[in-house]
């Protein structure tokens, strides 16, 4: 049973819930804004840039989503210890979980570096190649910032401050504009990169977002009692090894999922051009949206982790219900949104007409997994906060590799179904993932005795 009073009221809840999430989105939103200006200023230099950029983000994303998502540990970690009210561990997990960051952070921008060797592997147009590599080995010195950040980021969002970590976003956002003008045409004795300088940009500015994160966190009061830069502390292999083992599933979720998504234009590239121009701009407009329920997932780890660390299980239980109630209206709203406005959200990103109807006809698909797709992601976002990351990652890539990839290459290649295929495949993964998921909550809570 509870060792602490599990008295707190929906409302209470309710509160606290949208307090953390609403901050996280807007830092959620502001990070995916970055790639977009990268794509919309390089687009305006030419289609070899354009597509230069696309390749290029198209490889980091998945690297950086990797370990960054590793870094993702420290959050119920730090969210534990704050529920089990000892400030002192908190600061040694973020110091902890900055050491992990720096090794992976210099990892990931070596991969960065070697990557370009693949380019031609991967049947990337010898004209794309210069441009591609270029931006893949400059946006490498940026990721130990990246990973660093994340942990901070991690850090300051468990113990309740959000809002940090979003100014800087925001901020970063703004910054990014004038960097990649500088770099992209130069500047004095600044060469002219063209969309390459979009990866000297990036990393300059990661490294400046990271810098400022940490002064923030160093000069600010609100972080005295937990401060993680107050003195040295050498790396510990027993909290190394436990942000490893907690963090590592979490990051290989994150990429099963992500390249799922990121692989279905490559299995569409066959029906031609306007498909994968349809699919890219239905896909492009979900995943904007996705950001609402996985900012509702963060801080639901942050709040069921806090719980979790006081085996306050009623309280516990109570965020998880608040949560999924959430997550439902949310999706519904999303989904009358997409189905109300879905003509005029398309006309943002094309005029062609044909392209046009097969988006509309493709966000139908997406509709029809909204409630699916948050319903996922808030059990994950659950159960990492009860530190159970390994088996979400067995679930997640059963759901989306060996269930999603085979039926949507099956129904898109092999039947009438063309585009549409891809996207059934997505529904039937979703809803596999989204199945296995909830269970896996249902039996975790029925060990604790939650399910009366």
């Amino acid at each position: 049973m509870s060792n602490v009073s599990s008295a707190t009221t929906f409302s209470f809840e309710l509160k606290r819930l949208f307090q953390l999430m609403l901050p996280i989105l807007v830092t959620q939103f502001s990070q995916a804004g970055l790639g977009l200006i990268d794509t919309i200023m390089a687009g305006h230099l030419s289609p070899t840039d354009l597509a230069a950029i696309a390749v290029g983000v198209g490889l980091w994303i998945p690297v950086m989503l990797l370990f960054s998502g590793i870094m993702i540990a420290t959050t119920p970690l730090v969210a534990e210890a704050n529920g089990t009210r000892t400030p002192e561990k908190i600061a040694t997990i973020a110091r902890q979980s900055l050491w992990v960051a720096l090794v992976l952070g210099i990892i990931a921008g070596l991969i960065l570096q070697i990557l370009p060797w693949a380019l031609p592997l991967l049947g990337v147009p010898e004209s794309l190649q210069p441009k591609a590599s270029l931006f893949l080995h400059a946006i490498g010195f940026g990721m130990p910032a990246v990973t660093m950040y994340a942990a901070l980021r991690g850090y300051s969002e468990a113990i309740g401050y959000p809002r940090p970590v979003t100014a800087i976003s925001l901020l970063a956002l703004i910054l990014l504009v004038p960097l990649n003008y500088l770099f992209m045409y130069g500047l004095g004795p600044l060469p002219a990169l063209g969309s390459a300088g979009c990866g000297f940009a990036t990393a300059i500015l990661q490294w400046l977002m990271f810098i400022t994160l940490a002064l923030y966190i160093f000069k600010n009061k609100a972080y005295h009692k937990t401060q993680p830069f107050s003195h040295w502390e050498t790396a510990d292999p027993y909290w190394l090894k436990r942000i490893l083992k907690l963090g590592f599933p979490i990051g290989l979720a994150i990429f099963f999922e992500v390249s799922i998504f990121s692989t279905a234009a490559i299995v569409l590239s066959p029906l031609g051009e306007t498909i994968v121009a349809a699919h890219q701009i239905a896909i492009s407009i979900t995943s904007q949206l996705f950001m609402i329920p996985m900012s509702l997932a963060i801080a639901l780890t942050i709040r069921v982790g806090t719980y979790y660390g006081e085996q306050n299980w009623q309280a516990m239980r109570k965020v998880q219900s608040l949560g999924l109630i959430s997550a439902t209206v949310l999706a519904l709203l999303s989904m009358l949104l997409l189905w109300l406005f879905r003509q005029e959200i398309v006309a943002l990103y094309t005029s062609d007409a044909v392209v046009t109807q097969i988006a509309m006809y493709l966000i139908l698909f997406a509709i029809a997994y909204q409630l699916m797709d948050g319903w996922q992601i808030s059990a994950a976002g659950c159960l990492r906060g009860m530190q159970d990351t390994k088996g979400p990652m067995w679930i997640t890539m059963i759901s989306y590799w060996i269930i999603a990839f085979p039926v949507g290459v099956y129904l898109s290649r092999f039947s009438d179904m063309g585009a549409a295929g891809v996207w059934v495949g997505l529904i039937v993964g979703l809803t596999v993932a989204c199945v296995l998921l909830l269970a896996r909550l249902y039996s975790n809570n029925k060990r604790l005795g939650l399910n009366s």
